[in-house]
């Protein structure tokens, strides 16, 4: 048995605990989706299963609900994959190991992925209850949405007949999003020539970061790894002279990167000068983040002198150049709904191969104009430098509807259960909402979620209560949607 098998609902945790002990990080979702074919062929339901991994189960109407107009419950299969620097889980392989304590369940060391395993186990737990009622259900679970959407931008909507959709990919309970951010994944590229260079290979580290949701939590002014790595090594330029071997920091494109390494090769006599300038930035960039990364810190290694190759002057030059003056964060706030990030981006991902250093960043806006303005901000400074910019994983903005059933049941119930008013509110960060409502015209939709905290970090966690509440509600607005 299964360390959440006697907790409240335990249809949903059974098949969550299940989810949890399947690797299922961004580009590895085979075992998963066969996971969800196995569960539609043992429940005698009809599944499709597509070259992307996105897994379509259908499921007849309950005794008078039989012509009721179809419902879509959908989630995404795939996780963040994040962990502290001492965890020897291999995502590829390994499942997670939860804890559970005082009402919240996390996992060792690791993200939980609860974005957006919850959204599963509640669907798989919808279509194998027998005393559920439900109208017609088309539950969709899509693949990659945590590197772009991948997925659902891959699926073949054809087979979808319902134009009523609840997506389970929120994580504030009693707030009902209706409207997000579109966005794209943008690489900027610069082509580094190497030279061989002769010293002591020192490596600086900026870690210790807060880290956090890109789009969900870019408001909240958390440090970029990434970002202080690039002030670091430009103003240790101004005092050591240096050759940089190698700059790499984060994970995911819309995770704010926790962080970042750089090597570089120093003369012996530099070694004491060197060692002194983590402490002065420790110091500045811990006045400057006090409140929102008390943990991060600033060190450097000393390494063993030798042969190396390095970044020429040229190349160095411009890396830093890029990382010191590539636009990050919010960059235009709504003038519309107050609060609102209208546009931002986050470089999630710093990496250096032999020949180039590939910078990844999430870029977001509600307004299209403004998302296509800065896509062309990145390639005008790229052009300078010598580089150049790819994009993928494009989706529109999900536009907010006047009218919307779904959204007025979702309140009123809401209200009876809890005795209060929801939040109807729109977000910064992309839901997958918006791809399926370009293209399946007229689709109706909300997104919802139990409260989770500290999402794609290792902090990652769920409350219990919030998951039993969200799937009491969830149960009722299905028995409402006749």
């Amino acid at each position: 048995m299964g360390i959440l098998s006697d907790i409240e609902p335990k249809s949903v945790f059974k098949y969550f605990e299940e989810i949890c002990a399947i690797p299922h990080g961004s580009g590895n979702t085979d075992a998963i989706s066969d996971y969800c074919v196995d569960f539609a062929n043992e429940h005698g339901l009809k599944s499709i299963k597509d070259k992307s991994n996105n897994v379509i189960i259908f499921k007849n109407g309950t005794p008078g609900y039989e012509e009721s107009p179809a419902v879509m419950i959908q989630g995404h299969l795939d996780m963040v994959c994040e962990k502290t620097p001492e965890c020897n889980i291999d995502f590829e392989k390994d499942g997670l190991t939860l804890k559970l304590e005082n009402g919240i369940i996390s996992a060792e060391g690791t993200t939980l992925g609860g974005d957006d395993g919850i959204a599963v186990a509640m669907a798989l737990a919808i279509l194998a209850s027998e005393n559920t009622p439900h109208p017609p259900l088309e539950v969709v679970l899509t693949t990659d949405e945590e590197i772009g959407m991948l997925g659902a931008a891959d699926l073949d909507c054809s087979p979808l007949k319902a134009r009523t959709m609840l997506n389970l990919d929120s994580e504030d309970e009693g707030i009902l999003l209706v409207s997000c951010a579109g966005g794209t994944t943008t690489t900027c590229t610069l082509p580094i020539k190497r030279i061989d260079t002769k010293g002591v290979l020192v490596t600086l580290k900026v870690e210790g970061l807060t880290g956090g949701h890109s789009g969900v939590e870019i408001d909240k002014g958390r440090a970029n790894s990434n970002r202080l790595l690039g002030r670091l090594l430009n103003e240790i330029s101004k005092k050591i002279p240096y050759d940089l071997v190698s700059v790499d920091g984060g994970l995911k494109d819309n995770a704010i990167p926790r962080e970042s390494t750089a090597k570089i090769v120093i003369s012996p006599e530099n070694r004491t000068a060197l060692k002194a300038q983590a402490p002065k930035f420790y110091n500045i960039f811990s006045s400057e983040y006090r409140r929102t990364d008390p943990k991060l810190d600033v060190n450097v290694y000393v390494g063993e002198e030798g042969s190396y190759t390095a970044m020429d002057p040229l190349s160095k030059k411009n890396v830093i150049a890029a990382l010191v003056n590539l636009p990050d964060g919010i960059q235009r706030m709504s003038n519309d709904i107050p609060g609102l990030v209208q546009t931002s981006l986050n470089m999630g991902i710093l990496k250096t191969g032999e020949s180039e250093v590939n910078m990844s960043f999430a870029v977001r806006s509600s307004v299209g104009t403004e998302k296509e303005e800065l896509v062309s901000r990145l390639s005008s400074l790229m052009d300078v430098l010598g580089g150049s910019i790819s994009c993928v994983g494009d989706y529109p903005a999900w536009e907010y509807r006047s009218e919307s059933r779904l959204r007025d049941l979702m309140i009123e119930v809401f209200e009876e259960q809890y005795g209060r008013k929801p939040t109807v509110a729109a977000i910064h960060a992309g839901v997958e909402c918006g791809l399926f409502a370009g293209k399946l015209p007229g689709l109706d939709c909300v997104s919802m979620g139990p409260d989770m905290t500290d999402i794609h970090t290792p902090n990652e966690s769920m409350n219990i209560a919030s998951v039993e509440r969200t799937w009491k509600y969830v149960l009722e607005v299905l028995r409402r949607l006749v």
